[in-house]
């Protein structure tokens, strides 16, 4: 029995320097020398204030005693957290920041925020974090 020797390998093909592979990101070199340079944009600016604190991270102005309550009855066996006393004309973008925040699911119903989970020691953490003055957690 004898050790075959492995085939050599082709050689490669020449190819001009012309010619080069396609590249979906090829045309993003040409954009970057349009970006605007400097400070941000005026958008950006009205996001925070004139300390640099954005808006979201400040504390809320009047959020008084806020009752975190566990439940589980009519969800099908699932565990959600109900958030209630929160200022009604606010709801959905507290809903908005609760599930940033958290990384649950949040929802509107009725005078309520409720977030997907037992989440009842992270929310009262970060609401009071936020200014809350009292923060009951129910069973």
């Amino acid at each position: 029995m004898s050790k075959r020797s492995p085939k050599p390998l082709p050689a490669p093909v020449p190819t001009p320097a012309s010619a080069s592979f396609h590249s979906p990101f090829g045309a993003l070199g040409s954009l970057r020398a349009e970006l605007p340079k400097g400070p941000p944009s005026a958008i950006e600016r009205s996001e925070t204030a004139d300390d640099g604190v954005p808006e979201s991270a400040r504390p809320a102005p009047g959020l008084g005693k806020l009752v975190l309550q566990r439940e589980k009855k009519g969800r099908g066996g699932k565990t959600v957290t109900r958030v209630r006393g929160l200022p009604p004309d606010e709801l959905p973008r507290w809903a908005g920041d609760l599930k940033r925040a958290l990384g649950c699911g949040a929802t509107v119903e009725g005078d309520d925020v409720v977030l997907l989970g037992d989440l009842v020691g992270r929310a009262a953490d970060w609401l009071t974090a936020r200014g809350a003055k009292q923060v009951v957690r129910g069973n």
